[in-house]
């Protein structure tokens, strides 16, 4: 599993007026017509309870230079710091007042289909209902660039923006094998 490499994505969320943040690899395109997308998130994360409050979502792609902005989205906050992580970076209010960050290189805000318990993560089904996704020429940011980072980290601006194109990506370390396979 460690060799599978996929793109990162931050979903924001608003509720009560409070938004909340966190950055998600576990995702998957699940049906072109009607379309949808399931985003799973951890259930210890803090906005996994606040995205089960609400109706809509925003999952945000970050270009391959916003490993800035997926390390702040990547810290486990509380309720009160959650807020700091929306004044260090600039976002708006989008369709169904969700959080917009200015920095994604495209975003979609989905309604709540479902949701279920998938192992250590909850997975929410989402119908799009507004999208953003402008032509990019930048390199999307993959788990291979970010696999340094820990959840739960402090984010702080010593964070590379950017790895030189030319070095290859890594891949996470094999955990386990199949002895005679």
């Amino acid at each position: 599993m460690g060799m599978l490499d996929y793109p990162v994505f931050v979903v924001t969320t608003q509720a009560d007026g409070r938004p909340s943040g966190c950055l998600v690899s576990l995702t998957s395109q699940t049906s072109v017509q009607p379309p949808s997308f399931l985003v799973s998130i951890p259930r210890s994360n803090p906005t996994c309870e606040v995205v089960i409050a609400c109706e809509y979502v925003a999952v945000h792609v970050l270009a391959r230079s916003n490993q800035v902005l997926a390390k702040l989205f990547l810290s486990q906050t509380s309720d009160e710091d959650e807020r700091d992580k929306f004044e260090r970076c600039s976002w708006r209010s989008g369709p169904a007042g969700m959080p917009i960050l200015d920095d994604a290189v495209a975003w979609f805000v989905g309604r709540m289909a479902s949701w279920t318990e998938v192992g250590d993560h909850v997975a929410y089904l989402l119908e799009p209902v507004a999208v953003w996704a402008p032509e990019c020429t930048e390199d999307l940011l993959y788990l291979s660039d970010i696999d340094d980072l820990e959840p739960g980290q402090e984010s702080d601006s010593a964070v590379s923006p950017f790895r030189p194109r030319d070095e290859p990506r890594r891949y996470g370390v094999p955990r386990f094998t199949l002895d005679g396979f």
